[in-house]
């Protein structure tokens, strides 16, 4: 996949049908705190205690820990409420129903001194879910088609290169394989780029000039998530250590829809006979991208207890190997008063979904963990889990791994790169407590904290990042908090434990990537802070 350089220095990847990036690699490998309502509720922070079903995903050491069979269901009410700033502030809600986590634990006593006992679970856990939404305004100081100007420039474009038929058939390559990239046949279509020239000097030019103002208006939707389905076994030596392992598999899905939208004045339009007018614009770009795949891994874990007041825990996560198919389209609208140019619309591949399939690697994770049990009410519990997104990988169904664009470079060669550009490890770390105030019911409470994966010189905007398709806006996520609480009431066989998880993230949304060469030439962007508010519901049966 090749590299369209913008302007001075701005990049966009995105030819053809391929249209994947570093940036879509991140939103398949979001973390999020989901589970029974007593493993929320404690902030996650049971890698050394177990004895909960969420801990197949997590540490499957703690299935050993069981000495009863168990089975539950746990449902989620998740409430997002999102402000988004630039120099405009607006704010939005939204709400969602999930099923986070059901499943069967069994155990069997073998009455064995050495190996007391021999557990399997099946379960199935919202491992993530994507659900976003979001928009917001923003005064401009330069306009997108600027930047789809200088994709065109980049990449040697004249007229014929996107006007001609071939052109719009991503599947069908042609001229050595080179494919014209969807956004300047788009920004031609909807009149937002001006050629000047027709041959192989031809430069385009976009809607802003010295004189333009405006702004810009930005909606966006994310929907989907990640179900997790466990198959574990486990069991314990001499209830001194507890073992368990796990194959997961995987079921990813993931829809975004993202418009922006600009209303400029003083925009230079180029009429249909070469005339230039000063006047109106207003226009917007609709992306819409869908992901579907499958995928499996395998963890391991080990739970310790040297003593009855202490308990430690490790666990190791191989990467989920994934094999993902996309959709994609785009259109746009346009309407530019005191124009020969009639109101109207474009899309890409004259309206039919553009389609792509290829596979995907997550990051190992490895998790270390440490509870003290004092007496038979209170228990305080930690983690620490370490993931290195630099690890995060994307690949070709090629059999050799080598395509046509490639020049000599294998498949998703620079995408690889980016990641490892963009990303590093991220450090998180798990705190909970509960405190049983009657033999029937106890109280809960935790705390979470999940780093950035992204580098602070991308943060700091140092950085051109690479995008894909038609599609130049992304968000960068900061770190990640939670704190949670909760209640637990247990009376013989039958439990019931409600949990409430207070979530922030924020975020920098940009509709394309800054020119580092020149900062005084700023990307349309906003802070999105969203505030989530869970409340779990958990019952179930040891018997």
């Amino acid at each position: 996949m090749k590299k369209i350089f913008l302007g001075c220095g701005l990049v966009l990847a995105a030819l053809g049908a391929n249209a994947q990036s570093a940036l879509d690699a991140y939103q398949f490998n979001q973390a999020d705190l989901k589970g029974t309502s007593r493993f929320m509720s404690m902030g996650g922070a049971f890698g050394a205690l177990g004895g909960d079903m969420t801990t197949l995903s997590q540490n499957p050491g703690g299935l050993g820990v069981y000495r009863s069979s168990e089975i539950g269901v746990t449902v989620n009410f998740d409430i997002q409420n999102y402000t988004t700033n630039s120099d405009i502030t607006m704010k939005g809600s939204d709400f969602k129903f999930l099923l986070n986590n059901v499943g069967y634990i069994g155990s069997v006593n073998l009455n064995n001194s050495v190996m007391p006992y021999f557990n399997w679970g099946f379960t199935y856990n919202k491992a993530a879910s994507f659900n976003r939404k979001y928009d917001g305004a923003i005064s401009l100081s330069n306009s997108m088609s600027n930047y789809i100007a200088g994709v065109s420039n980049a990449n040697n474009l004249t007229v014929g290169d996107v006007t001609t038929t071939d052109h719009y058939d991503p599947y069908n390559p042609n001229d050595g394989g080179y494919v014209s990239p969807w956004i300047s046949i788009l920004g031609y279509d909807s009149y937002l780029v001006n050629p000047i020239g027709r041959d192989a000097n031809t430069h385009w030019n976009g809607l802003w000039g010295n004189n333009t103002t405006g702004v810009g208006r930005f909606s966006v939707l994310e929907t989907g998530g990640i179900d997790e389905y466990n198959i574990s076994f486990g069991g314990n030596i001499k209830n001194v250590v507890f073992w368990g392992m796990d194959f997961g598999i995987t079921s990813i899905a993931f829809n975004q829809s993202v418009l922006w939208g600009e209303k400029l004045n003083g925009a230079n339009i180029s009429n249909p006979d070469g005339s230039t007018v000063v006047t109106e614009a207003n226009w917007n770009i609709h992306n819409r991208y869908m992901v579907r795949g499958t995928g499996f891994n395998y963890k391991l874990g080990f739970i310790v207890k040297p003593i009855q007041e202490l308990r430690l825990g490790f666990a190791f996560h191989t990467p989920t190997w994934y094999a993902l198919e996309e959709e994609y389209i785009a259109s746009t609208e346009y309407d530019y008063p005191n124009t020969d140019i009639r109101p109207g619309s474009a899309m890409t591949n004259d309206g039919y979904w553009g389609y792509n399939d290829y596979k995907y690697r997550t990051p190992w994770k490895i998790i270390a963990s440490a509870a003290g049990v004092i007496g038979s009410k209170f228990i305080i519990s930690g983690d620490y889990e370490w993931s290195n997104y630099q690890d995060m990988n994307l690949s070709s169904y090629n059999e050799f791994g080598w395509g046509f664009n490639s020049d000599i470079l294998p498949d998703f060669y620079y995408e690889n790169q980016d990641i490892d550009n963009y990303y590093q490890a991220t450090n998180t770390v798990r705190l909970g407590a509960e405190y049983r105030v009657l033999p029937e019911v106890s109280l809960r409470a935790g705390y979470a904290n999940v780093s950035s994966p992204v580098k602070q010189e991308v943060r700091d905007n140092a950085m051109t990042m690479y995008t894909a398709g038609t599609n130049p806006s992304y968000a960068l996520d900061n770190t990640t908090n939670y704190v949670t609480c909760g209640v637990g009431f247990r009376s013989k066989g039958f439990y019931c434990d409600l949990a409430y998880v207070y979530r922030n993230r924020s975020s920098e949304w940009h509709a394309f990537t800054p020119d580092p060469e020149t900062p005084s030439v700023k990307s349309p962007q906003a802070k999105v802070t969203s505030e989530n508010h869970q409340i779990a519901l958990s019952m179930g049966f040891r018997f």
